[in-house]
């Protein structure tokens, strides 16, 4: 069996050195992380020479060092925020006594639970976007790909390492499991609807990092209040990573819509056709895409009233977002939250206990940071003198998750009937058609410091690097 060199091979800050018991699991479980990885990661990459960031430790100066490497040699380290030893709980029925440096035993299996299902997302986005290497636009954009790729594997180590050194055999079993799924497999697919869903092409690539990683930082913010300590500092560190992931998306959207304002202004163009024609993405499908992205990302949020929402909270296990600048008594037995229905033909709110409704304050809290990229995006519009405004759903709009399931609500909050709604889909929604043209325009552009015609180039480069710096390298 494979020995694998603790200081090197895994950087980490959790001493795996020392402890004989997690060296046996992790040396059982490396092999098929790589198998899984060579299978299943990005396609036709293994040989390429990547400028990745790798992070070596947990302090400033340590977790981001960049360097030309190969994939499959890529270090995924293990890292915990540091310790605060005074820490207490913030929040439930706990609240104010020492957090858990050990699993308590009445609540093991829904952390257990909570870490199986966050870190089935992980390697579920990098089989999403395993082909995407084959279409880049760019070499920067290639290598933001593969930061990101090697970014999701290391936070599937990091939540791999809670389950094997605090939950034992069924620990093992469970992070076995994590590499038997497949994102979008009929018989043994990841556990999220969304990570089943396919990423296509860049676009789409674009709006699941700016939307759908967005989602990991609410969630992973929620984690990191944790009153089990070793998860809230495992993921309070991989917060750091999870910006860089919702950077790609936002300026890879921004970038998209750049190129298309230069192309509609230099040649005076309305017409989606007309601008379609050009080479570059019209800003309907790009709204489209928008619409389908931001709306199957809000239902990874769960259903707006929730028992087991409730249960976690109250247990101690998960909090809210930010959950100690709440001015309130973090405990929420007799707070109520707003919660959307349906009467009389017409979306109408109602109070719920706070405490079943914490899923939807926590998509509330999503909704509220994604309109900043939104409006980032309409400057750049505006900018070019064009007067159209892209505009996220109303957060009813196309959901499949709750209360709302079925309701057949427009983009703009009214409630109308089936066949109106599917008459209007082709609008709000990417078609097939527009799949197929967006997929037509991805071919894979790979001279350094050249970007395909759809997209524009960046305004700097990673690291202080030149925009023709080679970021992958092909020999």
């Amino acid at each position: 069996m494979m020995s694998i060199d603790y200081t090197d091979l895994i950087p980490n800050n959790v001493e795996l050195g020392a402890d004989r018991t997690l060296q046996r699991a992790l040396e059982a479980w490396q092999p098929n992380y790589r198998n899984w990885w060579l299978e299943m990661g990005p396609e036709g990459t293994h040989d390429l020479d990547i400028y990745l960031r790798t992070a070596i430790s947990a302090e400033p100066s340590g977790w981001a060092q960049f360097g030309h490497v190969k994939m499959p040699d890529y270090r995924w380290g293990i890292f915990l925020a540091p310790r605060d030893p005074e820490r207490a709980i913030g929040f439930g029925e706990h609240r104010g006594q020492p957090a858990w440096q050990e699993v308590p035993g009445e609540h093991r299996a829904n952390l257990r639970r909570i870490i199986v299902t966050q870190g089935d997302t992980e390697p579920a986005s990098v089989e999403q976007q395993r082909h995407l290497g084959l279409t880049a636009p760019s070499l920067y954009d290639l290598r933001n790909l593969f930061q990101v790729n090697v970014e999701e594997g290391r936070h599937l180590w990091a939540m791999v390492y809670l389950l094997h050194r605090f939950f034992g055999r069924d620990g093992r079993e469970e992070a076995d499991a994590l590499l038997e799924r497949r994102s979008g497999d009929t018989d043994n697919p990841r556990i999220l609807g969304a990570f089943n869903e396919r990423t296509p092409d860049w676009l789409a690539f674009f709006m699941f990092t700016y939307f759908t990683d967005r989602d990991g930082k609410f969630q992973l913010c929620a984690l990191a209040e944790s009153g089990f300590d070793p998860l809230a500092r495992t993921t309070r560190f991989m917060l750091t990573e999870e910006a860089h992931h919702m950077f790609v998306g936002e300026s890879g959207v921004a970038r998209v819509i750049q190129r298309t304002c230069e192309v509609m202004k230099a040649h005076d163009l309305r017409d989606p056709a007309q601008v379609r024609a050009l080479g570059v993405i019209d800003l309907e499908t790009i709204q489209r895409y928008l619409n389908f992205h931001f709306s199957v990302t809000i239902d990874l949020f769960g259903a707006d009233q929730s028992s087991n929402a409730a249960g976690f909270y109250s247990a101690g296990l998960k909090g809210r977002f930010e959950e100690t600048k709440r001015a309130d008594d973090h405990v929420l037995k007799d707070r109520v939250y707003p919660v959307l229905t349906v009467a009389d033909g017409r979306l109408t709110e109602h109070e719920a206990p706070m405490l079943t409704a914490l899923n939807e304050v926590l998509r509330d809290d999503f909704i509220r940071d994604s309109h900043g990229g939104v409006a980032r995006w309409n400057k750049i519009i505006e900018k070019h003198g064009l007067p159209f405004r892209l505009k996220a759903p109303h957060k009813a709009f196309n959901r499949r998750i709750g209360q709302l399931a079925g309701v057949h609500v427009t983009p703009d909050g009214q409630v109308v009937a089936a066949a109106e709604w599917q008459a209007g889909a082709a609008h709000w929604l990417p078609t097939e058609a527009d799949r197929a043209f967006v997929a037509a325009l991805m071919g894979r552009v790979v001279e350094p410091g050249r970007f395909a015609n759809w997209i524009a180039p960046p305004p700097v480069g990673i690291n202080r690097q030149p925009i023709d710096f080679s970021y992958v390298r092909f020999d």
